[in-house]
């Protein structure tokens, strides 16, 4: 997580281990959005429903008006996903229009994706889901490697209220 400030380090880490106990339990991952102050020392956690595009837009504008009301500094979002092989990458508009989704292709990875949106940009990660052991049913997920990422654009990013002014907020972060 180098380069991700110390305050939100502090925060995500045992949210991570919290996933992955789950999933190592063989429970599926409910995706779930944790919208919170560094000021306050205010976090809420927001439940996602998302089997649908209007779900998922609904979840958006849900964390939106949460991020809102406590005039949140981030907002940390857990989800199950699907990825590519690195080798099916450059394939990917031909495997949607083939399967219609990289979760009905036979080449989908199943993985965790963690979206943390900052006043100092957007970090992500998205690990592959692996067998734990020799189980079947039990599976993990190894360290994410967060990545900065500006200019990220979609439903589930932008969801931090504008800032009243264009100062970073007074929570400490180093």
């Amino acid at each position: 997580m180098s380069g991700m400030p110390a305050a939100y380090r502090n925060i995500i880490e045992p949210l991570i281990e919290i996933a992955r106990g789950i999933v190592e339990t063989g429970e599926t991952l409910s995706h779930m959005a944790f919208v919170g102050n560094l000021r306050t020392g205010e976090t809420k956690i927001v439940p996602m429903v998302t089997p649908s595009d209007q779900a998922k837009d609904e979840a958006a504008a849900m964390l939106r008006h949460v991020a809102h009301l406590l005039q949140a500094d981030f907002v940390f979002v857990i989800m199950d996903a699907w990825t590519l092989p690195s080798d099916k990458v450059a394939r990917y508009q031909e495997i949607l229009d083939e399967y219609g989704s990289i979760g009905a292709s036979p080449y989908r990875i199943d993985a965790i994706a963690f979206n943390l949106e900052t006043r100092h940009g957007m970090w992500c990660a998205q690990v592959p889901v692996k067998p734990k052991g020799v189980s079947k049913r039990k599976k993990t997920f190894g360290e994410p490697q967060f990545q900065l990422f500006d200019g990220v654009q979609g439903r589930f990013a932008n969801l931090l209220p504008v800032a009243d002014d264009d100062h970073v907020a007074a929570g400490k972060l180093h």
